[in-house]
This record gives structure tokens, C-alpha cells and sequence, in this order.
């Protein structure tokens, strides 16, 4: 798992949560005291999860997971007073965060962990998923386009240029997509 961020004003409660967690299941758990700090770290490290135990000294706690959860793709806990809780879930809730009144028992701490790092790879795999498929449009986008210049160029039917591409592709021994690039870059150039 990558990097956990505990952001905690006070330090005994930040060494606390630093406890909780099993750092061998973290490839490390880097701690900020404030909202500045976990700035400058959330930049510099891809995290995996964001602890925020509120208040902060610098900022509304809830900001800084909003902002949390707007720019990385980490799994953000926001630790607040129960007071807190129903209004911190309404503004996080629909951006992925969690939102769990304190005092928390060390079993709820950690389900909610182990959640919001399940939650995490779940969106890795979706991520990845959409990034072969944009590739796979891509592809069939400069395939298509190629077809259009042998159209054009060459006074093809679509099945032609199809055929065309396919036959050069098998000949050539090259995949559909390179023959279509060479052929754009021949006659789009």
C-alpha cells in the first residue's frame, strides 16, 4: 500500500493513530500537523490514505480532506467531534471521504481502514480499465481515419480500405494500427 498521511495538530493523538496502524501493511506513514504540511507531502508522495484527526490549527479539517479528495486519488478519514460528524458527512460523503466521530475504538478505526484501502484499489481498477479502453477509441479513431484517406485519396469503399488495411497489416506483418499510422503519416504528413 502505498503512503499513509496522518494529519494531526496534536501529537499525541497523531502518535496514537501511528500506532494503530500496522506499519508493515504501509510502505510508510508520514504525519503533518498541519494543513500547510500536508500540502507540501500530498504533492510529493502518491498516497494511498489521508487521516485527518480534526481540529487543525491552520485550517477547517474539512477543507483540507475536501481538497484531499478533489486532487490525489488517496482514501481520506476525517476524525471529528460527534457535533461535527452529520455536517462533515453531507460535504465529503459524495466526494469518496469518511467520516467518523471521535472517540473511535482501535476495530472501527481499522475496519474503516482497511475499506477506504479497498475502496482505493477498487478505483485503481477502474482507472486502469478506462485507460486501455481510451486507448483501445484511440486506436480504432487513427484506424478509422486512415480508411478515410484511402476513401479520399485513393477512391476506396470503407470495405475496401478495410480489406486494404487487414491485407497490408498480414503482409506486412505489422498490426492494423501501424499500418494505418504510416499510411497517415504518408499521405497526412
Amino acid at each position: 500500500m502505498e503512503p499513509v498521511l496522518i494529519v494531526s495538530s496534536d501529537e499525541k493523538k497523531g502518535e496514537m493513530l501511528r500506532q494503530i496502524l500496522d506499519p508493515g501493511r504501509c510502505e510508510g506513514i508520514i504525519s503533518a500537523k498541519t494543513a500547510g504540511q500536508s500540502r507540501e507531502l500530498y504533492h510529493r508522495y502518491d498516497l494511498g490514505l489521508a487521516i485527518i484527526n480534526s481540529p487543525l490549527t491552520d485550517c477547517q479539517a474539512e477543507e483540507l480532506a475536501e481538497e484531499l479528495l478533489e486532487n490525489t486519488g488517496a482514501g481520506v478519514i476525517l476524525l471529528t467531534s460527534p457535533e461535527c460528524e452529520e455536517q462533515a458527512e453531507k460535504r465529503l460523503l459524495p466526494l469518496g471521504g469518511y467520516v467518523m466521530a471521535k472517540p473511535i475504538s482501535k476495530k472501527i478505526f481499522l475496519k474503516a481502514v482497511r475499506l477506504m484501502v479497498a475502496m482505493r484499489m477498487r478505483v485503481q481498477r477502474i482507472n486502469g480499465e478506462n485507460l486501455r479502453l481510451q486507448k483501445k477509441i484511440d486506436d480504432i479513431r487513427i484506424i478509422n481515419r486512415a480508411k478515410y484517406v484511402l476513401m479520399e485519396y485513393l477512391s476506396m469503399t470503407e470495405q475496401q480500405a478495410h480489406r486494404y488495411l487487414e491485407k497490408q497489416a498480414m503482409d506486412l506483418r505489422l498490426t492494423k494500427l501501424e499500418v494505418a499510422k504510416n499510411l497517415l503519416s504518408t499521405y497526412d504528413g
